[in-house]
């Protein structure tokens, strides 16, 4: 007997969301399976947010076969769940091989980079508002598209998202929510919305009343009219048969929960919902990391995973040798601090691995605190704790505090409350890209009163700022990079800085060096190779402090040396370098200034931070030759470029 011919794969001829549509409804199970198997492929080279992707397989693919983008507008929360929609829309091949790499798609939805790509996002929480947006101005332009929002259940932690939803029935009456329910945001969700949901999707008789009622009037042939009947008897019999949901409270027609991996029903609701003529919100229940049983176990891990083993679930191995990453480091001393003072407490918007501070849950659980995913809510928190003795540290990635930015001045720093932020992923986080390039904090920050603002050079140096933080009578700031450190060991007590005096690490006489942070190591190099090459004597100062900066040194150095070269890893704008030439100005000094820093531009994504460095002209030799030609400018006979 002749076995059958294997099936031709399905995903290399899905060129668009027509290709997806003309499926049989028996062929769309082979076509998630082979999704998955390429999800798993690209991820495990390159890392990226697999689990997520792994769960709304099935969800996606109903979305294209219901909806017609880009004429329909999907709108992603967070967009990291996105992988799967940019498979279905052209998106195949090399350039999805080479997923957050330089050259590939990103790892988040991004208008520039398809039609498809209604929105884009990198902050949980921004969908609502945003379809919110997008169907009023359809209501008002006349139009007849259907607006999605796909957001997870943990979106609704996020302050943005229930004013959005307060805001639906008065806005517009054509809207569709996806509410995409997989019990996880990265940790395990938290709170009382997380519990609501948990108790929906499990009460047998909630459900079975709600089911049982629109399964009678969905079952007719005239759906539409029949939709009408439902919506004025619901009105109309209240609350009297089945209690309404919480989302029936804000205006929106609540439907499920729906398994999110049954095709049939996830079609059936999406046509329902696609006919209605009020707000609807569909309850689909998923499954993080379906199909990788690594994803499945450890979904926190495989939330956004570097690259790893699809057989056994193992990360790719570190290089021996390879320092500890800061996060790490900075978990680890703040659980050691938090053992010897019970005032010290530690807070995350549910980022307890991504920011060490899994380690403060492991070893002292009394004094930590997962907020989920509200940095706003997390810094009034920290707030209110430290108006009662507390030391509550913010532990946030630097591009997450910008959603806080209210409450860090007009709450902390305005009542100079001792809250301390460990501002993780300063700088670039190549691969995640302009939504997660920590290059704005100094900028934001330096303007704020009452804000004493550092960055490490090394890791030693983030535990004993994170140490003098702590003793501080008002808010600290500390930021470092993404990644290992430098390997520099940690002394058996940490040393109480003070407070904005800079470290002069070498002495020169003709160019000195203010170098910020993990710029610290590269103004070592470059002094090292101006010497050389140049025969230059150059000195470096670690800056430390951005706020108060260390003016008495700084303008010591200017008064005898023609050139300072400033090196942060932010933005120029309004950065370090800003910083610098400020103090020099209002102290009516001339001397000449070169910044060494990111451009006014928002920085895409990339393979890692030397490609994209060099891309932008901060690669070694570039930075090298921008500080030799400014001092050839400033020798007696050329022309003296512009100071700054």
């Amino acid at each position: 007997m002749r076995a059958a011919p294997p099936t031709p794969p399905l995903l290399p001829g899905i060129k668009g969301p027509a290709d997806v549509k003309a499926l049989a409804p028996g062929q769309l199970p082979q076509l998630a399976q082979e999704i998955r198997k390429e999800l798993i492929e690209v991820t495990a080279r390159n890392g990226g947010h697999i689990g997520p992707n792994l769960g709304v397989v099935e969800l996606t693919i109903a979305l294209h076969r219901v909806f017609n983008t880009p004429e329909d507008q999907l709108v992603f929360d967070v967009a990291h769940q996105g992988y799967v929609h940019k498979l279905l829309t052209g998106r195949q091949g090399e350039f999805f091989h080479k997923l957050r790499k330089t050259g590939g798609a990103s790892g988040f939805l991004y208008r520039a980079e398809s039609p498809h790509d209604a929105f884009g996002a990198g902050h949980a929480g921004t969908a609502l508002s945003a379809a919110l947006g997008m169907a009023t101005a359809r209501d008002l332009r006349g139009s007849h598209e259907h607006v999605v929002a796909v957001c997870g259940d943990a979106a609704f932690t996020c302050g943005i998202t229930l004013e959005a939803m307060n805001n639906v029935v008065s806005s517009t009456k054509r809207l569709i929510v996806i509410l995409n329910d997989n019990e996880w945001s990265i940790a395990k969700n938290v709170g009382a919305i997380s519990g609501y949901l948990n108790r929906i999707s499990t009460s047998p008789t909630y459900n079975k009343l709600h089911h049982d009622i629109e399964a009678f009037f969905t079952s007719f042939p005239t759906g539409v009219e029949m939709n009408k009947v439902y919506h004025k008897w619901k009105r109309e019999t209240k609350d009297f048969f089945v209690e309404s949901s919480l989302f029936e409270k804000f205006g929106l027609r609540y439907l499920g929960p729906v398994d999110g991996h049954n095709f049939a029903a996830l079609e059936k609701n999406l046509e329902f919902a696609r006919h209605c003529d009020v707000p609807v919100l569909i309850h689909v229940l998923t499954k993080k990391g379906k199909g990788l049983d690594a994803a499945v176990n450890s979904p926190e891990k495989f939330h956004g995973a570097s690259p790893y083993d699809p057989e056994t679930g193992e990360s790719a191995r570190a290089i021996p040798g390879t320092p500890p990453n800061y996060q790490d480091v900075f978990g680890a001393a703040l659980a050691r601090f938090a053992r010897s003072n019970p005032k010290v407490l530690g807070i995350t918007g549910a980022m307890p691995s991504g920011t060490g501070l899994s380690i403060l849950a492991k070893e002292v659980p009394g004094q930590f605190f997962d907020v989920g995913i509200a940095e706003e809510h997390a810094v009034l928190f920290a707030a209110g704790l430290a108006t009662k003795g507390f030391r509550p540290v913010c532990a946030i990635y630097s591009t997450f505090l910008q959603r806080a930015y209210d409450q860090v001045i007009h709450d902390v720093a305005l009542q100079n409350l001792p809250v301390t932020f460990c501002l993780d992923r300063a700088g670039l986080s190549p691969n995640d890209g302009p939504t997660h390039h920590g290059l704005f904090d100094l900028a934001y920050l330096r303007c704020v009163p009452n804000a004493t603002v550092m960055q490490p050079k090394d890791e030693d140096e983030l535990v004993d700022m994170l140490h003098t933080s702590l003793q501080l009578p008002g808010p600290g700031f500390v930021r470092y990079p993404r990644g290992a450190g430098t390997g520099a060991p940690i002394k058996a007590e940490p040393a109480l800085l003070p407070v904005g005096q800079a470290e002069v690490l070498k002495v020169g006489t003709q160019i000195i060096l203010w170098a910020l942070g993990n710029m610290v190591t590269e103004a070592r190099k470059l002094a090292q190779r101006l010497e050389r090459e140049e025969h230059i004597s150059v000195g470096v100062v670690n800056a430390r402090f951005v706020k108060p900066l260390d003016r008495n040194l700084l303008l010591s150095q200017a008064a005898v040396v023609p050139l300072i070269v400033t090196l942060e890893d932010h933005v120029l704008a309004g950065g370090f370098g800003s910083a610098v030439l400020e103090a020099l100005q209002e102290s009516h000094c001339t001397t000449a200034v070169e910044r060494i820093g990111w451009p006014d531009r928002f920085v895409e994504h990339g393979s890692n931070v030397d490609i994209l460095r060099a891309a932008y002209g901060l690669a070694p030799d570039d930075i090298f030759n921008r500080v030799v030609a400014r001092w050839r400018n400033l020798q007696p006979g050329s022309i003296t470029a512009d100071r700054g």
